[in-house]
């Protein structure tokens, strides 16, 4: 009997169970479509996203190989030694580059840095190729334009990633290129305050020095090249720095 009551109070339970089922589905119904039609889209537009987002990533890194091929590609000057009777090196069917100069490949390749900079620029490839055409433009002397090209990098990779790093490197050096020593310093010395552990800080601190030494700063060129002989003795900077310090008493 006991077994038998049991069973029935079980079966009692399911029952009410069905019902409060079936009456919360009948006076709600409505509100549950609605949310499972939102998850559907919801869903959808997530996957479309995905999508949109791989078919960017593909189409920048297919411009971004197309300007590293010419970036890429060796020099060789017309120049180039040759047996007599060969046409010159650079135009054989056989020779490893096309351009007889650097600057002639690097203004080739500035455009398709460029194309692939702009057409996906928050992209991992948009961002490689703003790198290199910053770069590239300070191996032109283009220093002005490489400074922006270099802040536009740090802006959209964030200060704290790979190329974020690169780039404010890379700007330093080119405002200490660019003649804008000011600048320099001001950027140099934000590096060497982050005591970043990515960063080096003995090449940072080296630039820091030259850069005062070129403002005519004496003691403060001083004073850095002696943070680096007393900081850092393994350093590779550690000979130049004696060396200059050695000038500077002079």
């Amino acid at each position: 009997m006991k077994t038998k009551h049991r069973r029935e109070l079980k079966e009692n339970e399911v029952a009410q169970m069905v019902a409060a089922t079936r009456q919360f589905t009948q006076e709600h119904g409505s509100q549950l479509t609605t949310m499972i039609v939102a998850g559907i889209v919801i869903v959808a537009a997530v996957f479309a996203f995905l999508a949109y987002r791989n078919r960017q990533q593909g189409q920048g890194q297919d411009l971004l190989a197309q300007a590293m091929v010419v970036l890429n590609t060796a020099v060789v000057p017309v120049t180039a030694t040759s047996n007599p009777g060969d046409a010159p090196a650079a135009a054989g069917i056989g020779a490893k580059g096309t351009f007889s100069t650097e600057a002639q490949k690097l203004n080739a390749a500035l455009p398709k840095l460029k194309a692939a900079a702009e057409a996906f620029p928050d992209t991992q490839a948009g961002i490689q190729a703003r790198y290199h055409l910053a770069a590239s433009l300070a191996a032109l002397g283009q220093q002005k334009d490489a400074v922006t090209q270099f802040d536009e990098v740090v802006k959209r990779a964030g200060a704290d990633s790979l190329y974020g790093r690169m780039a404010q490197l890379g700007k330093a050096d080119a405002q200490a290129q660019g003649g804008d020593v000011d600048g320099a310093i001001a950027s140099w010395k934000a590096l060497q305050g982050k005591k970043d552990a990515n960063l080096p800080e003995d090449a940072i601190l080296m630039q820091l020095a030259r850069a005062y030494r070129a403002k005519g700063n004496t003691a403060e060129a001083r004073k850095t090249f002696s943070e680096i002989v007393d900081n850092h003795p393994d350093s590779p900077y550690v000979a130049d720095a004696r060396k200059e310090l050695e000038s500077l008493k002079g």
